[in-house]
């Protein structure tokens, strides 16, 4: 957490008076308060010439602590939440739609899953350029597989019959609202987090066309390097990335989906690898086992177009129902 030392310019209060006196007392960033008896704290400074001064920099870091957490709902509140903000995106693939009841839902973190060649990123670009019609989508390209031409074919398949010109301004529409970042290690990919947080942050709650997708292909290929040494930090930065894309998509209504898991939905992409006896296994292992709220297998037909997908895990439907669908 920040050093009370970097907050005077957003907080004046938090002048070299309140910093002092609190580094007189062990505390020299907004954590040290967390460790402290403020009960305590506050007699010392009801006893200082500056005690109102104190007191109001003392509140003020107590306000900064209860901004960086949401206050806890109960069930009627979510209940609300849910039916106010938590809607579903179709991702424009009918068998897809079809086996999600309608799409891939805002406000969770949705990972596809499959071998090599078995239509996940395909599944990312058509998701992509249909939500983009009506809202923003930040796409993190991890392998150089982001294709603006193959997104232009999806949406000329699905444009009526029109003028040239009205085509082409529709889809410079959709392009427009699409942000592909490409990122190649994992730190890279929690600084654009973290922009995309303090983003989010300056939207909610304005008009206009606003961030409900974001899409991470593939995630794996950020995560496995570091999971490669015998050392925690590799699992301790796998699993600080899956949890902080669920609390963007849980506390800005994104659906996230991780060729893995939007701005609104979270799609992660995670490749497989072999498990015992020949099947397949996610590649991150136990440990990511209880990041995604959805996972999706998904497969093709040798020698054909045709894909297979089944459900892994959702919160509202049941293991192992399958579909098939043609990009």
């Amino acid at each position: 957490m920040a050093r009370l030392a970097n907050l005077e310019t957003e907080y004046p209060v938090l002048d070299s008076t309140v910093r002092n006196f609190c580094a007189s007392h062990g505390i020299f960033s907004v954590e040290d308060f967390l460790i402290h008896d403020l009960y305590m704290l506050a007699a010392f400074a009801e006893q200082n010439d500056s005690s109102e001064r104190l007191k109001e920099g003392i509140a003020q870091v107590l306000s900064i602590i209860d901004d960086m957490h949401q206050p806890w709902l109960n069930g009627m509140e979510l209940l609300e939440d849910a039916k106010r903000n938590k809607h579903v995106f179709p991702t424009g693939i009918q068998g897809i739609d079809l086996l999600l009841g309608d799409g891939i839902h805002v406000g969770q973190l949705t990972e596809l899953v499959g071998p090599s060649s078995s239509g996940k990123t395909q599944v990312c670009l058509r998701t992509a350029s249909n939500v983009a019609r009506n809202h923003m989508v930040l796409y993190l390209d991890t392998g150089n597989s982001f294709s603006p031409q193959r997104i232009a074919y999806f949406l000329g398949k699905t444009i009526s019959p029109s003028s040239a010109q009205a085509k082409n301004q529709f889809l410079q529409k959709v392009m427009s609202n699409i942000s592909c970042h490409s990122v190649f290690d994992i730190f890279a990919m929690f600084d654009v987090l973290h922009q995309l947080e303090s983003y989010l942050r300056c939207q909610d709650g304005r008009g206009g066309c606003q961030m409900r997708l974001l899409i991470v292909d593939s995630i794996s290929s950020l995560i496995s390097p570091v999971l490669g040494s015998s050392s925690t930090l590799g699992r301790a930065l796998m699993t600080s990335a899956g949890y902080l894309l669920k609390k963007l998509a849980h506390q800005h209504n994104l659906a996230v989906l991780v060729s893995f898991a939007r701005v609104s939905s979270v799609l992660i992409i995670n490749h497989t690898v072999g498990g015992e006896g020949g099947s397949s296994k996610p590649a991150l292992g136990d440990s990511w086992k209880c990041i995604p709220h959805s996972r999706l297998f998904l497969s093709c037909d040798r020698g054909s177009n045709t894909y297979n997908v089944s459900i892994l895990r959702h919160p509202s439907m049941a293991s192992g129902k399958a579909a098939r669908f043609v990009i």
